[in-house]
């Protein structure tokens, strides 16, 4: 069968690498489409030390059963769709004892650690799928990335009480403006891609800030009375925001990392003090985040086309991360369909 592997940097080939077979608790997938993820992008671009080239990427996966393993629920029967939770969890790490297995010490996260799902067919463990045939099927490859946006605001414990900044509008801060909207949040968006505001609003953003044209800290005190967001979500991954995050929150507030800074970032640590701020990191997403995002994107009024910029068939997947990499400032979500 045929993969698409990120051969070198810059540098996508199909291959023909062996069919997968499902074992004891296993599934066979027919991958129908395949998000591609900034750490795909990064990996293509040489910036991902996580990942060892050559490399199939793609861990944002809608699929259909073709063939069950021995020991597998009847549920999972050929035909049915589903979503793969792209993440593995050890059961033994201090992460993993606390229930925590979204941040496991030794995750092997599918196009990252280890091969993906850019490809005809995969395997995967059943219990790693959530069984789906309500959502449009290219949608289903939408619930990851916007799990992780959940993820963040759960982390952050946004209640509807709270003014929330988001710091970037790709596609994991879209899904922390839709995590936030979705507990009552009033939510600021803030981007240096206008572009990206229309959807941002669409998607639960009360206020957009161009952070290429504005004073970000000074519309952000004016649009919160002069205290500062509640809570800050970062998901830009620069050392500029992750220092602006703090500069953001008001006193005794809330800060989220889900961005992953490239270089060191310095700080001038005394506001952690003064105002006895909660400072979070926010890996993966759960299934409770996956199983939110699914019901939200169920609802009628949503149109979670809005949030795919450029469909790219089988076929032509070897365009699709160099488009994605001529584009960026305008991408939210490029797939591939098959």
């Amino acid at each position: 069968m045929r993969a698409l592997m990120i051969e070198a940097v810059g540098r996508t080939v199909f291959h023909d690498v062996p069919e997968p077979a499902p074992g004891p608790g296993e599934v066979l997938l027919a991958v129908r489409h395949i998000g591609l993820c900034g750490s795909d992008l990064a990996t293509f671009s040489g910036l991902n030390p996580l990942v060892a080239l050559p490399r199939i990427p793609g861990h944002e996966l809608g699929c259909e059963i073709v063939s069950a393993g021995e020991g597998v629920p009847p549920d999972y029967a050929p035909g049915r769709r589903a979503i793969v939770m792209p993440y593995t969890a050890c059961g033994q790490c201090t992460s993993c004892r606390q229930g925590r297995v979204n941040a496991c010490r030794y995750n092997r996260t599918l196009g990252v650690q280890q091969d993906g799902g850019l490809a005809e067919r995969i395997v995967a463990p059943f219990g790693k799928l959530i069984l789906n045939d309500r959502l449009q099927p290219r949608h289903m490859a939408l619930v990851e990335p916007l799990s992780v946006g959940f993820h963040a605001i759960a982390r952050g414990r946004v209640t509807a009480r709270d003014r929330v900044v988001v710091l970037g509008c790709g596609m994991i801060g879209m899904g922390a403006i839709a995590g936030a909207a979705a507990r009552g949040a009033s939510v600021i968006a803030v981007d240096v891609s206008a572009g990206k505001f229309d959807c941002a609003r669409r998607w639960g953003a009360a206020h957009t800030i161009d952070a290429s044209q504005e004073d970000v800290a000074a519309r952000v005190n004016e649009l919160t009375s002069g205290d500062g967001a509640d809570v800050v979500v970062e998901a830009v991954g620069l050392p500029a925001t992750f220092r602006q995050s703090i500069d953001l929150v008001c006193f005794s507030g809330r800060v989220v990392y889900i961005g992953y800074s490239k270089s060191e970032v310095a700080y001038d640590t005394k506001f952690f003090n003064l105002k006895e701020l909660d400072i979070m990191g926010s890996r993966n997403a759960t299934v409770d985040d996956f199983r939110a995002v699914i019901a939200f994107l169920e609802a009628p009024e949503r149109n979670p086309d809005d949030l795919i910029t450029k469909v790219f068939p089988f076929d032509r997947a070897e365009e699709a991360l160099p488009f994605w990499l001529r584009e960026r400032a305008d991408v939210l979500k490029v797939m591939v369909e098959r």
